[in-house]
């Protein structure tokens, strides 16, 4: 069996996070080993609480993963702060595994998730990562993206970066790929009822990971993990009484 670790926060109401990390890998038949950045005190309706851990801690968490299992992708997700970003970085510089990277700023709803100071420093993991999948708030404020066209004109980035949500309207979304040697590709699904989405892009970003690390390609792990989100929304369990989670084993 093939293992991931997911760096990122935890989410007490179960649908984002660690936790949408860890059922979205069990899905697709992976074993997901954790380090956790956050720990927060949410629901559906919001976050009322968030305590960072300390970065040498969640290097600790890190390192201990490491000396013990074979990894075969990592996803990182919410990084609370400047030292702890960089703290990550130290980490996963040197290491040879595919880096799945969501790089958690700006929530779905445009509100601004960090400071500015982690943002800036969480643009020094792009060049780490394998992948880079930021919604359309994040696409306009780490790399000047508001359109395809955009997408069409960035050169020289040197990295896969998914660009999720660029259109979206009552009956599709549209989420471009831009490869590390320039080229676009298009993934398509049906709108599913937006009213059960919390949680959607720690599930992809952590579906994507692990079907990487079991050697799928790219753009079929791209393909496969849209399918399955849209899934998860459309058959989500309406639970909660704000943005409910979806529903991550389809059964």
């Amino acid at each position: 069996m093939k293992v991931v670790l997911s760096i990122a926060g935890s989410d007490s109401g179960g649908g984002a996070g660690i936790q949408a990390d860890i059922k979205s890998a069990q899905y697709h038949g992976v074993f997901m080993t954790t380090a956790i950045t956050a720990v927060t005190a949410q629901n559906t309706k919001g976050v009322s609480s968030i305590v960072v851990l300390e970065p040498s801690f969640v290097k600790e968490q890190i390192n201990s993963v490491l000396s013990d299992f074979e990894v075969s992708a990592i996803k990182v997700g919410m990084l609370g702060s400047k030292n702890l970003i960089l703290e990550i970085k130290n980490v996963i510089k040197d290491l040879d595994i595919p880096i799945i990277l969501d790089p958690v700023a700006i929530s779905r709803a445009g509100s601004k998730l960090i400071d500015d100071e982690a943002i800036n420093s969480l643009k020094e993991l792009f060049k780490y990562s394998y992948l880079i999948t930021p919604n359309k708030y994040e696409a306009k404020l780490f790399f000047g993206v508001n359109s395809i066209e955009d997408i069409k004109n960035l050169v020289n980035l040197k990295t896969n970066i998914l660009f999720k949500n660029m259109i979206e309207n009552q009956n599709e979304t549209l989420d471009v790929l831009l490869t590390s040697d320039g080229q676009t590709k298009q993934f398509k699904t049906s709108k599913a009822n937006d009213s059960n989405t919390h949680g959607t892009g720690c599930s992809y970003s952590s579906s994507i990971a692990s079907l990487i690390a079991k050697k799928h390609s790219l753009e079929d792990a791209i393909k496969i993990s849209k399918e399955y989100i849209y899934n998860a929304i459309k058959n989500a369990p309406n639970i909660g009484n704000g943005n409910g989670p979806i529903n991550h084993s389809l059964k």
